[in-house]
């Protein structure tokens, strides 16, 4: 089950985030950011014991940009497909927002390839997307891949 983010979850989020931030796989966050952008997050809560399992973060950059990030699934339930839906619903809400264009940076491009988004260069990405970056131990020799999604308009 997918739901926003609530204040109980935040020590969760932070431990999941965390033991993957220690592998180098993804930037970690701290307490204090968590509890500042919570309603970004999304969770993925495991239905027999309410323990949440995964998590994805939707940041509004500016306008008409947001960026998918902070996606974690806990390792025992990994490939389950509970990424796929976690960004998915996070492109849904963007898609609600009216945001059309979502970027990652990631170390996974080909987990996100497979859900429609597509390589750019990280020059392509406003100067305003580099504040996290700062704060980064790979700063500033960064080999995370940026890649976009752009919701296609129906005529």
């Amino acid at each position: 089950m997918i739901r926003n983010a609530r204040m109980e979850d935040v020590k969760a989020i932070y431990a999941l985030l965390l033991h993957f931030s220690e592998k180098g796989l993804l930037l970690g966050r701290s307490l204090s950011s968590i509890y500042d952008h919570l309603r970004d997050f999304q969770v993925f809560i495991e239905p027999e014991s309410q323990k949440v399992i995964g998590v994805c973060a939707l940041h509004i950059v500016w306008e008409n940009l947001a960026e998918i990030r902070s996606l974690a699934v806990a390792d025992e339930v990994r490939i389950q497909g509970i990424g796929t839906a976690l960004v998915t619903s996070c492109l849904a809400e963007a898609d609600q927002l009216g945001i059309s264009d979502v970027f990652t940076l990631t170390y996974q491009p080909v987990f996100f390839e497979r859900l429609g988004f597509h390589p750019i260069d990280k020059k392509e990405l406003p100067h305003k997307v580099w504040s996290d970056c700062l704060n980064c131990p790979k700063f500033p020799d960064c080999n995370e891949d940026a890649l976009m999604w752009h919701k296609e308009t129906l005529n």
